[in-house]
């Protein structure tokens, strides 16, 4: 004779194999069906990547638009690699008539501008058929109109902000707060100049004349580009090159744009292509699949090995 409560053992230990079975099974279940669904993703985003670089090909005619968004950084949407890329293929495609460098920059890094600003002025040295044309939306200020500099004309709007024609370095010092609430800055230094305007310092005269040189010699390389591209166009003033900016009708005036305008307009009208074809640099589409796809996948498999045999 059996014993009752031994069968009720049994059987409730094989209920419970039997359940993490069935869970097991479904999540391997999801397991695959998140990897058929990830190649199917993979597979739908090379097609539509090979469609839009299909896109971006215009065989007869077009204009090719380079986008300059944003604050200029090395890492930044507006990075000169990007930017450069993107004019560098604009000018490689049998059907560019023109180039709009559609800008919307309230400046940055000194060095991404220059590095744009030489690509443009090679550009169109190396392509004298190919106009290359600056369309100001919101903003080309500091770097990124010292980009705007280099484009054959410059288009604004009439209340778009142009100019800022001059360097900035920011810092802050918090001496005296420090003594008010009894804190001491221990700055231990080999090299008379290695801890450069700390904050925590009383101001060097010497390093404060020599960071005002080095930000003259920048300026006078930006007034110098400026002059350079813009030519005899320009009316200077005693204000222009001091860091003030204009709105689009008075930078008009003064030379520092040439006329009102926008993206379709001046394709339409100035290049003659009223095609417009967007050259910027993109994220693909399948790298951003396989980086949420990733993220998915790690999830389930995490999930699955974290199954114990029994609960």
């Amino acid at each position: 004779m059996t014993d009752p409560t031994t069968d009720r053992d049994v059987l409730a230990a094989l209920a419970q194999d039997l359940l993490v079975e069935r869970r097991r099974a479904r999540r391997w279940g999801i397991f695959f069906k998140v990897i058929f669904a990830g190649v199917a993703l993979l597979s739908l985003a090379a097609v539509l990547a090979a469609f839009g670089a299909r896109e971006r090909i215009c065989l007869d005619k077009c204009t090719a638009l380079v986008e300059l968004r944003g604050e200029m950084d090395v890492t930044s949407r507006a990075s000169a690699e990007r930017v450069i890329a993107g004019l560098q293929a604009a000018f490689r495609n049998s059907g560019t008539k023109g180039v709009l460098l559609r800008i919307n920059s309230p400046g940055g890094s000194p060095v991404q501008a220059g590095q744009i600003y030489d690509e443009v002025r090679r550009l169109r040295a190396k392509h004298p058929d190919i106009p290359v044309h600056a369309v100001v939306e919101e903003i080309a200020a500091s770097g990124g109109y010292y980009v705007a500099a280099a484009a054959d004309r410059i288009y604004v709007d009439r209340a778009s902000l142009v100019g800022s024609i001059g360097v900035i370095y920011h810092g802050f010092g918090v001496v005296g707060a420090l003594d008010k609430v009894g804190v001491e800055a221990r700055t231990v230094t080999a090299g008379a100049n290695k801890a450069f305007m700390d904050p925590f310092a009383p101001v060097d005269p010497r390093q404060r004349a020599y960071l005002q040189t080095m930000l003259d010699d920048v300026h006078r390389q930006f007034i110098g580009a400026v002059r350079e591209g813009r030519g005899t166009r320009l009316k200077e003033t005693p204000d222009m090159f001091s860091g003030l900016v204009w709105n689009g009708s008075r930078a008009i005036e003064l030379g520092l744009a040439d006329a009102l305008g926008n993206v379709d307009g001046v394709a339409r009208d100035v290049i003659g292509a009223e095609e417009v074809v967007d050259f910027t640099p993109q994220e693909a589409l399948s790298e951003r699949f396989a980086r949420k796809l990733g993220a998915v996948l790690a999830g389930e498999v995490a999930a699955v090995l974290r199954t114990p045999a029994l609960r």
